[in-house]
């Protein structure tokens, strides 16, 4: 007979509360809050592992041939990138348990860590490439993997050679059937350009230049076709088979908001912490991290749609097949 599973043996408690072993003290140089320090990054690392393991999970349902957009499964889809988000929600509100130490209080133990870096966490990056952050778009390109392991530098290089969420969330919108049989896009446009003030009419090229084959600009990451697939169902986001569909898009703003947050926060408790020094690792310190805050934005191109909403009241009327394939059907 099995013997009963104890608590603390399931949650392998004995590894994970003698995990905490203070560099101060090997030293022989007592400092207090490294112990907080060490909790806050462990307890980040883990929080990782199981955004990773949330995006696996989204991503594989993503990457079926087909995906049914009145299903469970893209319910399931948008449940798990809430919890995505809610857990960046938390790892913004740990800053504030970092923000408890003084800067003299890391300056105790900080020449202790060199060169142990947070800029050497492989699963935040691992995170970003899953996502869809491309290496061009990096901030920092020579430098961003130089002080990681070869498994480490091999686990990323892996991630960025397969197809990221964003890349997938691109073929599923180019896969909704909503514009394809109606003649819907060239009057949205005609509206779109009659509702700009004399100060955005620079905004009918920019539509263009999204939302059109032929003029689409090169680097971007959604297509013409998905671009119109992701405002229609911005727009017309209250018919019952597109709420999904709208709160799996706003998910995604929500989670790339989060991540600016963090990287927001994390830059200015590093300033407030280190001034303008190097960090432990060598990196250009709160430089680095305002350039990351400025360019690691992944889902830009969603948010982006928002420029080309007109007002309800003068949307065009959808004819009674489409309001039947959107699920408003009196018949």
């Amino acid at each position: 007979m099995e013997p009963a599973l104890h608590y603390a043996d399931y949650l392998k408690l004995d590894l994970i509360l003698k995990a905490q072993e203070l560099r101060s003290d090997q030293l022989q140089a007592h400092a207090h809050d490294e112990m907080l320090f060490i909790v806050i990054h462990q307890t980040y690392e883990l929080w990782f592992k199981q955004l990773l393991y949330e995006v696996d999970s989204v991503k594989a349902i993503l990457q079926k041939p087909s995906l049914n957009d009145d299903s469970p499964e893209l319910q399931i889809i948008v449940h798990r990138l809430h919890r995505i988000h809610t857990i960046l929600k938390l790892l913004v509100q740990q800053i504030e348990v970092m923000e408890t130490m003084s800067p003299m209080d890391f300056l105790d133990f900080r020449d202790t860590l060199r060169p142990a870096s947070g800029f050497q966490s492989w699963q935040f990056k691992l995170l970003e490439a899953k996502l869809g952050l491309k290496f061009e778009q990096r901030h920092g390109q020579a430098h961003y993997i130089s002080q990681l392991r070869e498994t480490e530098v091999s686990l990323i290089k892996t991630a960025e050679s397969e197809k990221t969420l964003l890349e997938l969330l691109n073929g599923w919108l180019e896969r909704m059937p909503f514009l394809k049989d109606n003649d819907f896009w060239p009057g949205y446009r005609k509206l779109y350009r009659e509702s700009l003030s004399e100060v955005e009419k620079g905004h009918a090229v920019l539509f263009d230049t999204v939302f059109s084959e032929e003029n689409g600009a090169p680097g971007r990451s959604l297509s013409a076709a998905a671009c119109r697939a992701g405002l229609f169902i911005m727009i017309y986001q209250g018919y019952p088979i597109l709420q999904l569909p709208f709160q799996l898009l706003n998910q995604l703003l929500e989670i790339d908001e989060q991540l600016s947050t963090w990287r927001y926060r994390h830059m200015h408790m590093v300033h407030r912490t280190i001034g303008t020094r190097i960090g432990t690792g060598g990196s250009t310190g709160r430089s680095y991290l305002q350039g990351t805050l400025e360019k690691h934005f992944i889902f830009h191109e969603i948010a982006q749609l928002t420029s080309f909403l007109i007002e309800r009241k003068k949307l065009p009327k959808l004819d009674r097949k489409m309001e039947r394939r959107l699920g408003f059907s009196s018949e």
